[in-house]
């Protein structure tokens, strides 16, 4: 699939265990934890002043187990973080390798940037609050700023096919824009790339059984590329996590889709 895929457009593998280090620091956990109050909450950017972020963002922020894992719209970037002065202070940060396009390509630099400046931060209720020497990020927690969309009744646009191995992203399934709802009812609608696709989602949520069937047009093989994968990721049980905007269904063989609210 993934090589098929190459002749068409960039595409990106993001493999679970490739991480790229990308500044020194000790493998050691910081002795100074951050507060405790910012361990196992998720931040999502609502302002920037100064530089903004590549492609817009937004930075995402999460806490967990004295470290923090952070995206402004590219790679991933990990790391363990303490609190020094009231800095966040990250060090043995590393991210994963995927490639990003457009205005995304300087995300990860700008990201990079921000962490490693050590910014003064400050935790108001739901709001934090991160200050470098030229940049002010404003931040809500994610439950405040991004309550999870239904997953049913909400119309679900593709952005990357899973496979047991990695995650792939690609022009072509940004061109295309496979899409899917899922009604009360548990009626599935929507496009598989080139074929509209109709069919059912039973079971409780999350857990989710998919019988899809499609009309017979033929596109351009990169489109067919993309419809197949869709295909085969809606096809038998699933699990159906919805996060925030985001949806991830995954069904037995690994083979899944990730989603966006429209």
């Amino acid at each position: 699939m993934a090589a098929n895929l190459v002749r068409f457009g960039p595409i990106v593998l993001l493999a679970l265990l490739a991480i790229n280090a990308c500044s020194s620091g000790d493998s050691n956990s910081p002795a100074n934890p951050p507060d405790q109050t910012l361990m196992g909450r998720t931040f999502v950017s609502t302002g920037v002043e100064g530089a903004p972020i590549p492609g817009g963002g937004p930075l995402r922020l999460t806490f967990k187990d004295n470290r923090v894992s952070a995206d402004a719209g590219c790679n991933t970037h990990s790391g363990a973080v303490a609190s020094e002065e009231q800095k966040l202070v990250v060090s043995s940060l590393a991210s994963t390798l995927m490639a990003c396009g457009g205005d995304r390509q300087g995300a990860d630099e700008w990201l990079s940037g921000l962490l490693n400046s050590q910014p003064a931060w400050q935790l108001d209720g739901p709001k934090l609050t991160l200050k470098s020497d030229n940049l002010t990020v404003t931040m809500l927690d994610k439950k405040v700023a991004e309550p999870d969309k239904p997953l049913r009744g909400t119309t679900w646009i593709v952005t990357a096919l899973l496979t047991p191995e990695a995650q792939i992203r690609s022009q072509a399934i940004d061109d295309v824009k496979p899409t899917l709802t899922i009604a009360a009812d548990g009626k599935v609608s929507g496009t598989a790339g080139c074929n509209t696709m109709n069919g059912s989602a039973t079971g409780t949520d999350p857990e989710l059984t998919f019988r899809i069937a499609t009309t017979r047009m033929a596109c351009a093989p990169e489109v067919m590329e993309v419809e197949q994968a869709v295909l085969k990721a809606l096809d038998g049980k699933a699990t159906a996590t919805v996060d925030a905007s985001a949806l991830t269904i995954k069904n037995e063989n690994g083979n899944g889709l990730v989603l966006h609210a429209q």
